[in-house]
């Protein structure tokens, strides 16, 4: 199956000389839900608003279900939702209103049947002619959705969708954003919450400094990078690990009570039996074990600081 998104060699420098996207290549799967994650100043929203049409790349291509977003921008745009970071809408006029006008802006023939099914799904039917100067933070955001999903978009974009949100309502989105994968819409969501992709995501890609630094499968990058570490609680400190540990690869801490190991949790031998064995043969006495196992956000922490130490 073709991607429904190609971009290549993308790259856009502001006027000020800011290189804010520096030779992007990714493509996106039909149907698939993408996580995009970065620190502020990135380039997500950069990258986002440049495929939706909002800001013009500097050079290279993107093209969305088969359409140039330059030379077809029409045709590239309707079949893309976008749910902006900021809450933008008129805050005088009614819910269904709202999600109706959005549906006419990109030519859509006017569609009860859809509107209603949308506003049903964001638990918003009851509130569909409420003005939305009325509703709740979380609900003017389940409003942005819903005019992002009015003209049946084959893709839709989430920038921080959950940004102000509380808990429980996050939840409620997760649920949402799975529900409407399930019909077939690809789902591209920048996050500052990395449960959000370790939740949700099919692939995660890591952009820093306007570049792609990784694009992984989820699963894949959590086997790869994603690690136990056992800490050792020394009874009395070490000044320096001895050298009968090197063939566990541990770090001493750095007040030399601890020592670390990482190993695979999935591995046919982990090492941590063997380990604890030669720490009695060498008499070093612990008092302590914990264990930790890494996560998605320790593996973006650690591939952003990779990157700046590069």
């Amino acid at each position: 199956m073709a991607p429904i998104i190609t971009i290549s060699g993308l790259t856009k420098t502001y006027a000020s000389g800011f290189k804010a996207i520096k030779g992007i290549d990714l493509q996106i799967e039909e149907g698939e839900i993408f996580a995009l994650l970065g620190p502020n100043g990135a380039g997500k929203t950069t990258m986002i608003s440049i495929i939706c049409g909002n800001v013009r790349p500097g050079g290279g291509t993107v093209t969305v279900a088969g359409h140039d977003i330059v030379r077809d921008y029409r045709k590239a745009r309707s079949t893309i939702g976008l749910v902006p970071q900021e809450l933008s809408t008129d805050q005088f006029e009614r819910v269904i209103d709202t999600v109706r006008f959005s549906r006419g802006l990109f030519g859509k023939p006017r569609n009860d049947a859809h509107i209603e099914r949308v506003l049903r799904d964001l638990s918003l039917w009851d509130k569909r002619n409420s003005r939305i100067l009325e509703l709740s933070g979380g609900m003017k955001r389940r409003v942005m959705i819903a005019k992002a999903l009015s003209h049946e978009p084959r893709v839709l974009f989430l920038d921080e969708p959950t940004a102000g949100v509380d808990v429980e309502l996050r939840r409620d989105m997760w649920t949402l954003i799975g529900d409407l994968r399930r019909t077939g819409v690809t789902i591209i969501l920048t996050t500052h919450y990395i449960e959000e992709a370790e939740e949700m995501a099919d692939r995660v890609g890591v952009i820093t400094g306007g570049e792609l630094i990784l694009v992984e499968e989820k699963a894949a990058l959590m086997q790869k990078l994603g690690k136990k570490t056992l800490s050792v609680v020394l009874a009395e400190p070490l000044a320096a690990l001895p050298v009968g540990l090197t063939e566990w690869a541990v770090t001493l801490g750095e007040d030399g009570r601890e020592i670390d190991y990482s190993f695979d949790t999935r591995a046919a031998h982990t090492g941590v039996a063997s380990l604890l064995r030669r720490l009695g043969e060498l008499g070093i006495g612990y008092k302590d074990l914990n264990t930790r196992q890494s996560s998605l956000e320790d593996i973006f922490v650690s591939l952003v600081h990779r990157e700046k130490g590069a």
